[in-house]
């Protein structure tokens, strides 16, 4: 018998590398995540991208999926130093009327503060709040028969639709954007089939855990993720960007946190004609810019529910979002984008000096984009909390290239790791008996390149973890 030098390696610590290398960990096996940055973490990292003491998440920052993730919710991690803050309201919504909508623990309070549609937004998502417990592991899962098929099967009927189709069954402004911006979330034209999809699952998480923030960063969720892996065995290296299968250490299981692109250079010469093709056809989405700022003072939001937010929904009406993310989907760049905003250090104040702020906010634009909406975005925000401009102390950019330079996942500046439209949903990144597997023996891809797909829950890195588990080491979980 040969033997190796560990019994799985995970390449990449994002979140997805992470969670799959603590769930082979638990089992007993020898486990090593080499990491080509500096620090683990993937999208999950904090700095001081502007002044010092202004502490910047790199790029995610609000964290529903994570607090809610079935295996996350697991594993230790406020012993590991993981605390994190709540928000009043997961979210806001302002219209340029003054007004705002907004999204709060409450699912009561949030349908009676929209009037007319009450009662539709009780009937739409009351029974996911009350099923998702039943559901969760599915929904996060990859395509299989579900433990809870009736309650699945509700959940399934409105997710597949179109996030326009869906709004339909809402009447007043302030219900049609705030689901538009709930939807814009996956990504996509609202036309597309699916995009109702992470609306519901947002806005259901909202009123079971919230939209927290992990206090200090980010990067605390890694740091707790890397710490409990430690603490029961686990080993890390990092600094060792991989290119080849040749530059690893023998194991019996392989695990990739990284897209298609990626594992076709390490490992396409070992993949069958088929396998290789089908990652060939693999398609990227829209990409993001970024921008950070420092802040004299918090962003004066004419809707005072804005200021009480952990995250700003920057759109105004259903319409507008539409045309920005269909202009998006065609190439082009929209003259008014669709803007998510978080505003941490309003609950966070270890995230600025006292007495001033930050704000993290992006767009998305064509994937490949160069274009700096540095301007289109601030304008935005001035647009509904006049005097914004004023307070910047500075700011820190980042275009689509500098994205993926800086985290490769993200290809062309695609966040989630791939589309994840009606194409692409069941059949990431190929159509085969499991998504994580390769067709190598040994190797399987763990990311958000795979289901449930994009989103700091390690639910990629789970599922991949548990199939490796079965298929190489007879162990079920």
């Amino acid at each position: 018998m040969n033997r190796t030098d560990f019994d799985a390696v995970v390449v990449g610590s994002g979140p997805n590398g992470l969670a799959a290398a603590i769930a082979m960990q638990q089992e007993g096996l020898s486990v090593l995540i080499i990491e080509g940055k500096a620090e683990v973490g993937g999208g999950l990292r904090s700095a001081e991208l502007t002044l010092p003491g202004f502490v910047h998440d790199v790029c995610s920052a609000i964290h529903p999926l994570a607090i809610g993730s079935p295996f996350l919710n697991t594993l230790p991690l406020q012993d590991h130093g993981l605390l994190y803050a709540y928000p009043g309201l997961a979210a806001a919504h302002p219209f340029d009327d003054g007004t705002a909508a907004v999204l709060s623990s409450s699912l009561e309070e949030t349908a009676r503060l929209l009037g007319q549609d009450e009662q539709a937004y009780l009937k739409l998502i009351k029974p996911l709040v009350k099923d998702w417990p039943d559901i969760a592991a599915d929904v996060l899962g990859p395509l299989h028969f579900p433990k809870h098929p009736l309650a699945m099967a509700r959940f399934g009927l409105n997710a597949l639709t179109s996030a326009s189709f869906l709004a339909k069954r809402f009447k007043t402004q302030a219900a049609r954007g705030l689901w538009a911006g709930m939807a814009a979330h996956s990504i996509q034209p609202l036309a597309n089939l699916t995009t109702s999809a992470i609306g519901l699952v947002l806005m259901t998480a909202a009123h079971l855990k919230g939209w927290p923030i992990p206090l200090g960063g980010s990067a605390a969720i890694a740091s707790a993720l890397a710490s409990y892996f430690i603490a029961i065995g686990g080993r890390i290296e990092t600094g060792r960007f991989i290119g080849s299968l040749n530059e690893l250490p023998s194991a019996k299981a392989i695990l990739f946190d990284v897209t298609p692109k990626q594992l076709l250079q390490i490992a396409g010469h070992k993949f069958s004609a088929l396998y290789k093709w089908q990652l060939e056809k693999y398609r990227y989405g829209m990409g993001v810019f970024k921008v950070d700022w420092a802040l004299d003072e918090a962003i004066p939001f004419t809707a005072a529910q804005a200021r009480q937010a952990g995250t700003v929904h920057i759109g105004n009406t259903i319409e507008e979002i539409t045309l920005s993310e269909q202009q998006c989907w065609q190439g082009k760049h929209a003259e008014k984008p669709f803007v998510l905003l978080a505003q941490q250090s309003l609950f966070d104040s270890s995230r600025a000096p006292e007495g001033k702020h930050t704000a993290w906010a992006y767009c998305h634009v064509p994937n490949g984009s160069e274009k700096d909406m540095t301007a289109a975005i601030e304008q935005q925000i001035e647009r509904f909390a006049p005097g914004f401009r004023d307070r910047i102390l500075a700011r820190h950019t980042m275009n689509t290239g500098q994205m993926e330079a800086y985290n490769p996942n993200y290809i062309g500046g695609d966040i989630n790791g791939g589309v994840i439209d009606l194409g692409q949903i069941f059949t990431r990144p190929a159509l085969r008996s499991s998504p994580y597997r390769t067709s190598a023996k040994g190797l399987y891809l763990c990311s958000s390149s795979t289901p449930p797909g994009g989103g700091v829950h390690g639910m990629c890195g789970y599922h991949a973890a548990k199939r490796a588990l079965k298929d190489l080491f007879s162990i079920e979980i």
